[in-house]
């Protein structure tokens, strides 16, 4: 029988799930989570003149004191994908205004200092790759795209004060591995988007080995066959065959990843089906 609480799974890594399980706020999730998982990934958002779930001071402390009391970690993803108007001299030295920085930088910024107190395990980003892939990934364009990527990501690594915590993540549409050139120039780490990669018929292994060095997350995601919009990710894990879930679980077990492993779905039965799909997979590893 299946142990809701992962701690008693006995794998080297956290896991753990967004604060989307349930139709409530941060806090609430958090609570919610706190018996079952050790991380809670904060998908936020903060609309102009709209909404916002982004932490004040008060909902800050009071995760901070769920997650001490809990075992309960935090990794925090950013709200919008990374890029840099900064000039060269960014690379060596602080920029003096905030205000002067892309919006995408000002953003990170903002969240960042919002998500301090709580000193996630990363936070998690996607790089903007527009430009790169508007000239077709183009071998004599990249040059370019990878320097003004690696400005962005050198700059918000010197407000996370350490480059590690700042995973940068895999997106589908775009070749697997564009961002490690990045990752290798900046010492930032890698969040591999296991879904994505199933979405993009790639095997996840194969980018797992690649990324090895630099990993410090892992998304896990199924993908349903939607008759009416055709392949979606983002759902459960009860979706994926078990030798293709086994294939990336008995990876990460066999070398004793220490990182975290999101569940990266949104609802609680989405929650519940993945995380018996992910004890199954624990199971079968054990057994053979």
């Amino acid at each position: 029988m299946m142990s809701l609480n992962v701690r008693t799974w006995g794998v080297p890594f956290r896991i753990g799930a967004t604060s989307y399980v349930i139709e409530a706020g941060l806090v609430e999730n958090a609570m919610f989570l706190a018996p079952y998982v050790q991380d809670m990934q904060l998908v936020l958002f903060d609309l102009p003149s709209g909404p916002s779930n982004l932490p004040d001071e008060a909902t800050a402390a009071q995760l901070a004191e769920i997650g001490a009391r809990s075992d309960l970690s935090y990794t925090v993803h950013l709200m919008e994908d990374l890029q840099s108007v900064c000039s060269d001299r960014c690379d060596s030295e602080q920029c003096e205004s905030v205000d002067g920085l892309h919006s995408s930088q000002r953003s990170a910024h903002k969240v960042i200092e919002r998500t301090r107190a709580l000193s996630p395990w990363a936070w998690v980003a996607h790089l903007d790759g527009q430009s790169a892939k508007a000239n077709n990934f183009r071998p004599d364009m990249m040059s370019e795209w990878w320097q003004q990527a690696g400005r962005a990501v050198r700059q918000v690594c010197r407000w996370t004060g350490d480059a590690k915590r700042l995973a940068i993540e895999n997106l589908e549409g775009y070749p697997a591995d564009l961002v490690m050139p990045v990752v290798e120039q900046t010492k930032a780490s890698r969040c591999v988007d296991v879904g994505h990669l199933w979405l993009e018929g790639c095997d996840p292994t194969f980018h797992l080995h690649i990324a090895w060095k630099w990993l410090r997350v892992v998304h896990l995601h199924g993908v349903s066959d939607d008759p009416v919009q055709g392949p979606c990710d983002h759902s459960s894990l009860a979706w994926v065959a078990p030798l293709a879930l086994d294939g990336v679980v008995h990876l990460l077990l066999c070398r004793r990843y220490t990182g975290v492993v999101t569940l990266e779905v949104f609802g609680e039965e989405d929650f519940w089906s993945s995380l018996e799909a992910l004890h199954a997979s624990v199971c079968r590893f054990v057994d053979r």
